[in-house]
Parts: C-alpha cells; sequence; structure tokens
C-alpha cells in the first residue's frame, strides 16, 4: 500500500513496509537461520555472565560491573531489531506504524550511544587498574560506577530524543518503503519531500561529537596504558598487564567498525557500496557483537571461566 502523494499526507495512519535485505529477498529463510542462531546465543550468553557477575561477590569489582552494563546494553540492542528482522525473514511481516518505526530508531540508537559511553568507561577502568593500581578501589568506587552508568544513559536519551521531532517535523508524500530490516534516522527522513539536511547535519555533528570523542579518548586511554606498561621491567609483568585489556581492545573493534561502516555508507556510499552489503553488515551489527561479547571476555577472563565452571559442575551434581 503506497498512499497518493501530497503534502497533506498524514504519515500517522500510514503502515510502513520493511522489507528486509534488498537484493536478497530470495535468500532471506536462510539469512535467518545464522541470524536466529546468534540472537538466542546472544541472549542466553548475555544472560549468563550477568547471573555470574550478581551472584559471585569476586565478581563486584569495577571492571565487571562495567562488563555487566555492556551485557544488558547488548541484550536491549539485539531485542530491539532482531525479532522485527526474523519476523519479515521469516513470516514477511515488514508493517509498522509510523509511531513504532521512530521508537525502534530512537532506542536503536539510544543504546548504541550508551553502549559507547560504556566502552569509554571500561577503557577508563584499565587505565586507572594500571596506571593508578594502589588506587584503583579509591576512585572506581561502587557510587562512581552506579553514576558512570546513569551518566551513559542520560547521554543517550540526551542526545537521541532530538531524532523524534527530527523525523516528524518532516512532511511525508506518502512513500512507505523502507528499504531496510529494522528503522533509523536516515532510513524514516528519507522517505519525506522536505529537504533534510538538518537530518544529516545533526546525524553527523552527533557522530562526530559523542562516538568521535569516545573513540578519541579511548585511543588517549590506551596510549597512556601502554606507555606506563613499557615502563614495567619485568616482560611477564607487562604481558600480563596486556593480557587484561586484550579483550575490552576485541569487543571495541566489533563494535566500532561495522558501526561507522554502516553510517558512512549510509550517508556516502550510497553508489559504491551495494546496498544489500550496507544492509547486510548492520543485520550484523546488532547480533554478532552481543553474541561474541560474553564468549570473548569468558575465554580470556580466568575469574569468569572459575565461576562458569563452578555453576556447571554444581549443576550436573544436582542432576
Amino acid at each position: 500500500m503506497v498512499s497518493s502523494p501530497g503534502n497533506d499526507t498524514n504519515f500517522q495512519d500510514i503502515r510502513y513496509i520493511l522489507i528486509g535485505i534488498p537484493g536478497l529477498e530470495d535468500s532471506h529463510t536462510w539469512i535467518s537461520i545464522p541470524i536466529c542462531l546468534m540472537y538466542f546465543t546472544a541472549i542466553i550468553g548475555n544472560s549468563f555472565l550477568i547471573f555470574l557477575i550478581i551472584t559471585e561477590r569476586c565478581l563486584h569489582e569495577p571492571m565487571y560491573l562495567f562488563l555487566s552494563m555492556l551485557a544488558l546494553a547488548d541484550i536491549l540492542l539485539s531485542t530491539t531489531t532482531a525479532p522485527k528482522m526474523l519476523s519479515i525473514f521469516w513470516f514477511h511481516y515488514g508493517a509498522i506504524s509510523f509511531g513504532s518505526c521512530v521508537a525502534q530508531m530512537f532506542f536503536i540508537h539510544c543504546i548504541f550511544a550508551a553502549e559507547s559511553a560504556i566502552l569509554l568507561a571500561m577503557a577508563f577502568d584499565r587505565y586507572v587498574a594500571i596506571c593508578y593500581p594502589l588506587r584503583y578501589t579509591t576512585i572506581l568506587t561502587p557510587s562512581v560506577i552506579g553514576k558512570i552508568g546513569v551518566a551513559a544513559v542520560v547521554r543517550g536519551f540526551l542526545i537521541c530524543f532530538p531524532f523524534i521531532f527530527l523525523v516528524y517535523r518532516l512532511t511525508y508524500c506518502g512513500q512507505n518503503i523502507i528499504r531496510h530490516s529494522y528503522c533509523e534516522h536516515m532510513g524514516i527522513a528519507r522517505l519525506a519531500c522536505d529537504d533534510i539536511k538538518i537530518n544529516i547535519i545533526y546525524g553527523l555533528t552527533i557522530a562526530l561529537v559523542s562516538t568521535g570523542l569516545d573513540v578519541l579518548l579511548i585511543i588517549i586511554s590506551y596510549s597512556l596504558i601502554l606507555h606506563a606498561v613499557f615502563n614495567i621491567p619485568s616482560w611477564s609483568a607487562r604481558l600480563k598487564a596486556l593480557n587484561t585489556c586484550g579483550s575490552h581492545i576485541c569487543v571495541i573493534l566489533m563494535f566500532y567498525t561495522p558501526a561507522f561502516f554502516s553510517f558512512f555508507a549510509h550517508r556516502f556510499g550510497g553508489h559504491t557500496i551495494p546496498r544489500h552489503i550496507h544492509i547486510l553488515v548492520a543485520n550484523l551489527y546488532v547480533v554478532v557483537p552481543p553474541m561474541l561479547n560474553p564468549i570473548i571476555y569468558g575465554v580470556k577472563t580466568k575469574q569468569i571461566q572459575d565461576r562458569a565452571i563452578q555453576v556447571f559442575s554444581a549443576t550436573r551434581t544436582c542432576c
């Protein structure tokens, strides 16, 4: 259903259609299988990680508290997007109201911004742990960690809330086909018959000022960490210090690399990057990092490994 063009179109009455991955419609069923498996793995893995951190007193340290925040953000990000994606792939049900589409857009961008802030907080945690080990627990107290978590959520809300007004102010001419698997800011804005320069400028500004600043501060943190590590005389102590950062670096690369690819491809790569590649990467982005994050930390963090073994050993004993 496409409404007839006109400036008086009541966009709130239009049912918008998400078509999934343009050009790969015949492969939707096959694409849905790994996405479904990754989604459920992400939910189970992150939920189990949160359970371990909450129930094990020795994991009530700043690094693990930040990790539990990251796990919760991963659950929310994948759950905001994956169920609708799967309904498109399995049942060809891409219909969504304008209000629901805007709500999904807001939560996706807000969770992304909050997760970026949490990754910055985790980089700061590693900086304090390596550069000021004797003051670690006095600097990162539970109260400070709680305030950082609240600040991450509030910042995400404040910088993403204007997106709602930016899409509601536009005049829509009746186009209702969204060539994506979920709703995001520019995907909605491009349906308008108004000038969307303000939307583009605000989106770029937010990307540079918030996410770009987070990346810059993370790079600065790790530069200071490397400087401190290579001043340690013992090679074994250097390797131990670097090993504590390995998991976080892997998570950072998984989070920002596809995010920036998707962001810039959507705005500047329309003629050079095939549309289906862009959308496929965007789909994988919301399930692959959430799936891999608990696995990476589980494999590289001995305390989490030990606690997980205890839980499964106790379960087998009870059986």
